[in-house]
């Protein structure tokens, strides 16, 4: 059972296709772990544009998996990298939607046998 993200959107815009839904959960764990790694360069190396440019493609796909929290944490982030703000304000930020992708990774590997 899902605890860290939610398919009802996909299934919603997919007419409850499963195998629409499986190739989400591969495009998100294939995709997105990079872009994370993106923002976190990006944040080290204080390259405002990389920031911005991972959050905002990974944006899309929390919003359809029903990550909300961590959908919130990359709005966060965009608009931090917009400020251009200083990096200690964004590193939790940052902590958290690492979490919250780590922690639906794990169980989207589970789940779908990846």
């Amino acid at each position: 059972m899902a605890l860290h993200y939610n398919l009802s959107k996909v299934y919603a815009i997919s007419d409850n296709d499963v195998e629409f839904a499986k190739q989400i959960m591969v495009l998100f764990t294939e995709e997105v772990p990079p872009e994370v790694k993106n923002i976190r360069r990006g944040l080290k190396e204080k390259d405002y544009e990389m920031v911005y440019h991972a959050a905002h493609k990974i944006k899309p796909t929390l919003d359809m998996l029903g990550m909300d929290l961590a959908y919130e944490d990359v709005l966060s982030i965009e608009t931090w990298s917009r400020s251009e703000g200083k990096k200690k304000e964004i590193k939790e930020v940052y902590k958290s939607l690492k979490d919250k992708i780590e922690h639906a990774l794990k169980e989207i590997k589970k789940d779908y046998s990846l």
